[in-house]
């Protein structure tokens, strides 16, 4: 079964890591990338760009048809989604055991099972 794991933190915090403390979060990412990769259970992996490019769709209002755009993320939260995983586990357990190889110094990650997946056609 695939799983998601979202990565939560504060950008802000984030944003002040030395390049040290940047260099070894990253190196565990690479590691548990490395090794869902040998296993042939990688999926998708996405760091996604700051709150403030991102904007929000929200339903149309009144005679409007189309959505309503609004700037950043809709959510006023400490900790933000600042990148995901996705990865084939046999288990809930198995897929907690390898989010647990992420860094976690800060944010949470949370792990959930995925109903339905489409890869798409990009690289």
């Amino acid at each position: 079964m695939l799983y998601s794991v979202l990565i939560y933190d504060s950008e802000a915090l984030v944003d002040r890591l030395t390049p040290e403390e940047h260099g070894a979060r990253l190196e565990r990412h690479v590691a548990l990338q490395d090794s869902l990769r040998r296993e042939g259970d990688l999926g998708p992996v996405a760091r996604l760009m700051p709150t403030s490019a991102a904007v929000t769709l929200k339903p149309p209002t009144g005679p409007k048809t189309e959505p309503l755009v609004m700037d950043g993320p809709f959510a006023e939260t400490k900790e933000h989604l600042v990148g995901f995983y996705v990865m084939e586990c046999d288990s809930l357990e198995e897929a907690v055991e390898r989010a647990g190889r992420l860094p976690l110094e800060s944010g949470a990650l949370e792990v959930r099972p995925i109903a339905w997946f489409e890869p798409g056609n990009q690289p």
